[in-house]
């Protein structure tokens, strides 16, 4: 049973950074990981990405400025120069899937079936 906790949210002021976590558990297979967001009134939008060989994927908003990377079961993303406009809940989510697959997926909620409970960031 995979087990996603994510931590690292808080309040922030615009061009600050912030580092999220995310700690895995339960998995053994080669996993696809990723970081959405949703804003209130807003649909969950995929961040960035990162598969079983280590290649990334962002969404063009965030490009330079936040970097997802993996430690064992740890899932991190660095965002730094903060906006207002990333002001959202944060959730990590896998699927076990190859790294072709994980690029296909191209950052879309439906194609991961294991979601953390959020993490909050506001960017004011």
């Amino acid at each position: 049973h995979v087990q996603l906790v994510e931590s690292g949210g808080g309040s922030v002021q615009a061009g600050g950074s912030l580092r999220l976590s995310c700690t895995a558990s339960g998995y053994t297979y080669s996993y696809c990981m990723g970081w959405f967001r949703q804003a209130p009134e807003k649909e969950r939008e995929g961040v960035a990405s990162i598969d079983s060989d280590g290649t990334t994927r962002y969404v063009d908003s965030v490009k330079g400025r936040f970097t997802i990377s993996q430690d064992s079961f740890e899932l991190y993303l660095v965002m730094s120069n903060l906006k207002p406009e990333d002001t959202a809940m944060y959730y990590c989510a896998a699927v076990s899937a190859s790294a072709a697959d994980c690029q296909r997926a191209a950052l879309k909620s439906a194609y991961f079936n294991h979601w953390g409970q959020g993490t909050q960031v506001t960017v004011s």
